[in-house]
């Protein structure tokens, strides 16, 4: 699944490239407020235009209801995307339809049209082959740069790609590039570092990581839910009781590769102004919570860290939302940007809390995608990419 033909080997002089991007970005009052998935596009979007093509993009937006609703229009996103690329982008208010296929028709060499959200059809959540087919006739060569979106089997990011040579963009091959490495060629000491609230939905990322890495370190709600499994008394902590049992056959298999933490900083609320202290385990009190690691687990999990030639991190390790619940997070943070592996962190709140820290720049990559990320790692194939041809 790692191998993809890419944008590279394809010559371009006079093909329209259907390019499937992440623009799935937060608007704010009729403006885009964080475009960082708009700049990841642009690598890929600049090498079509070098190289002499015609670009449609299409993505997603929000969450519409079945319909066309003008606050998830792609427009805002297409009058930012022309002020980055700093040259003319052109909107059509239609996904397919003889109105997208005129304005697709005009396009010049190095010229570039968004189509209304993806999600206005129907017929897009359930990868309609109709609806794929229609999408398919807007250009020549399909590309698919949204690997946020890949591990859904939607019409423009499967279904298309069954009617024309499909090929994977920049963004994509720079993810399956460094997951690969953890999937399929991990150096070692390989470390994996897992955190968030909730083991249930990690379950298999955990198993999966455990048949490769040398060591997982686990902290957030998830190390709550181990802990308790150890039968350490965790107060009023976020414990997953139902995955108390998945938890105990984890810790059995997994033995001393499994690093939990050995403290915790409560609260006697969940409010960044509460009452804190930190805890050594086994003493959280009744009305009390784990809020964050503390620090002698920092310190456990810095020199865990310090011989790794392969890093991954997905989830934070405290509700770190909340200011003093933040130092563990930003801790792990530093301990990766300090040292000399191979970084990749997982996207959602990894990536939010690397970026807080003001360490992105020294990660070696931060991936666009959370749930994809999570279902690659846990093994599963992702259909937007199984799509692509092979190398």
């Amino acid at each position: 699944m790692f191998s993809k033909k890419t944008i590279r080997e394809i010559d371009w002089q006079g093909q329209r490239a259907l390019v499937r991007v992440d623009f799935n970005v937060p608007l704010k009052g009729g403006a885009v407020a964080d475009d960082t998935r708009i700049r990841a596009a642009l690598p890929t979007l600049q090498y079509l235009r070098e190289q002499g093509g015609s670009i449609v993009l299409c993505s997603h937006l929000g969450r519409p209801k079945g319909g066309p609703d003008p606050q998830y229009s792609l427009a805002p996103v297409a009058a930012h995307l022309e002020a980055l690329l700093g040259r003319p982008v052109k909107f059509v208010g239609a996904l397919v339809g003889p109105a997208a296929e005129a304005a697709a028709s005009t396009l010049t060499p190095g010229e570039a049209l968004v189509l209304e959200n993806t999600r206005f059809e129907p017929g897009e959540t359930k990868n309609d082959p109709t609806l794929a087919a229609s999408l398919a006739r807007l250009g020549s060569v399909y590309v698919n740069d949204a690997f946020g979106s890949a591990h859904r089997a939607h019409a423009s990011t499967e279904g298309v790609a069954h009617h024309l040579p499909a090929v994977a963009g920049l963004l994509m091959e720079k993810e399956l590039t460094y997951l690969g490495k953890v999937m399929e060629a991990a150096e070692h000491p390989f470390v994996a570092i897992l955190g968030g609230a909730k083991i249930s939905d990690k379950i298999g990322v955990v198993e999966s990581l455990l048949r490769r890495a040398d060591r997982l370190l686990v902290g957030g709600g998830m190390g709550n839910t181990f802990l308790a499994a150890r039968g350490v008394a965790m107060g009023d902590s976020l414990v997953e009781a139902e995955a108390l049992e998945s938890a105990r056959a984890i810790l059995e298999s997994a033995g001393d590769r499994l690093l939990l933490p050995t403290d915790v900083v409560a609260a006697d609320a969940f409010a960044a102004e509460a009452a804190r202290q930190t805890i050594a385990l086994g003493e959280i009190p009744s009305g009390w919570r784990a809020m964050d690691i503390g620090p002698a687990t920092v310190r456990r999990f810095t020199e865990a860290l310090a011989s790794a030639r392969l890093v991954i991190w997905n989830g934070p390790m405290g509700v770190f939302e909340m200011a003093p619940f933040a130092e563990g997070t930003f801790a792990v943070a530093r301990a990766l940007a300090a040292g000399s592996a191979t970084t990749i962190v997982g996207g959602g709140d990894s990536a939010a809390a690397v970026a807080q820290a003001g360490l992105t720049g020294r990660i070696t990559h931060v991936s666009t995608g959370g749930g994809a990320t999570l279902e690659l790692l846990e093994g599963k194939v992702l259909p937007g990419v199984e799509a692509l041809m092979d190398r």
